[in-house]
């Protein structure tokens, strides 16, 4: 249970994380504000997650120790949600795919018997639905857009569709949070997810990148060095200033 909840907070905080370095960057105030908000959702999703787990954990361990005090094989995120930004398109297709797979998940999440689960998976699942929606129209937009828009787009996906096989591989605590009744079937979202990018793919008239050999190894420790950066910067203060406070 420790490890599937520290697995659903370590993707919220290092995705929302990354977008946050989007925040006064963005290509038109809408977009920025609109990636800012969505970062603040992700975040505090995974605070919510981190919360729980540190109440589970017990020995006095908060939510700062499970987000600043851990190294990165501690770490159980997907590979997908810590790759760098890029350009606009390249996040676009990132955010756009975890998102896909994310909406379906809180919404079986929404079934689990553990209820606080179920409470959480409820609330951030609004969230999500509006993450879902604006990076769809995003995908659509910059891929039935101009000749530049459309090629920057369609190479993001063809940079990034070897990360989502990840995203609907169980690890072993994902297994066994299903067979306790607490989490989510990730075969049973597969099809859901799979169709709903294929059809947005097509609708943005964008050529499916071909399946092949997929990326793994972030839900059991094993990271791409973007991660070590991506701690650097966000557990610098806790580390450098042990148990300081405002």
């Amino acid at each position: 249970m420790q490890q599937y909840l520290l697995h659903i907070a370590d993707n919220a905080l290092i995705l929302g994380h990354r977008l946050s370095e989007w925040c006064g960057h963005g290509p038109a105030l809408e977009i920025d504000m609109a990636m800012t908000n969505i970062s603040l959702d992700l975040i505090g999703q995974a605070r919510n997650m981190y919360q729980y787990a540190a109440t589970l954990e017990g020995d006095g361990k908060t939510e700062d120790d499970l987000a600043y005090l851990r190294d990165v094989p501690e770490f159980r995120n997907v590979l997908l949600v810590e790759q760098v930004n890029g350009d606009f398109a390249n996040t676009i297709a990132r955010q756009f795919l975890f998102d896909t797979y994310h909406y379906f998940f809180q919404q079986q999440l929404c079934e689990s018997q553990d209820p606080q689960l179920a409470a959480m998976a409820e609330k951030s699942l609004k969230e999500v639905a509006y993450h879902l929606r604006w990076t769809s129209e995003w995908v659509i937009r910059l891929g039935d857009g101009t000749i530049e828009s459309k090629a920057r787009i369609q190479r993001a996906f063809q940079d990034l569709w070897s990360f989502r096989g990840e995203l609907l591989t169980p690890a072993l605590y994902e297994t066994e949070a299903v067979a306790a009744g607490v989490g989510v079937d990730l075969g049973a979202i597969k099809t859901a997810v799979e169709q709903k990018i294929f059809n947005v793919l097509d609708e943005a008239t964008l050529v499916r990148p071909t399946d092949g050999w997929m990326h793994a190894g972030g839900k059991t420790g094993r990271h791409s060095e973007h991660l070590g950066f991506i701690l650097a910067e966000m557990q610098f203060l806790q580390r450098a200033y042990p148990n300081a406070a405002w």
